[in-house]
């Protein structure tokens, strides 16, 4: 439950950052952020799953890159259940969902080096 709660604000103020810098995105404050981190957290693990068993054949065909609409499909939907988190098109979600995996990847890594390294040894 700790870990779960430093990825939530791990993924918020990557949100918050990535939603002042790339054009398309808006957001109204940091609680906002906190909010759409949430959310998105349960979206990945009850919508997401569901997603990519359902368009398995096209993730298969296009040797996984399907998995990128997905999570832009994903951000969308964080966009319509979230009020004052706005994204202006799929292509918009498409950057924010590579550019927010990228920054929430780079910082867990920097942040549990010790968790990495157990995964390695196992």
């Amino acid at each position: 439950m700790n870990k779960w709660l430093i990825r939530i604000l791990v993924c918020s103020v990557n949100v918050f950052i990535l939603a002042y810098i790339l054009p398309g995105i808006e957001i109204v404050d940091f609680f906002t952020a906190i909010i759409v981190a949430v959310v998105l957290s349960l979206l990945d693990a009850i919508v997401k799953p569901l997603l990519i068993l359902f368009t398995l054949p096209a993730t298969i065909l296009t040797l996984g890159l399907f998995l990128f609409v997905i999570n832009a499909c994903i951000i969308l939907l964080d966009a319509h259940f979230v009020h004052g988190f706005k994204v202006e098109s799929f292509w918009h979600a498409l950057l924010f969902s590579v550019l927010l995996s990228f920054f929430n990847s780079l910082v867990h890594k920097k942040a549990f080096p010790e968790s990495n390294s157990k995964k390695a040894a196992e």
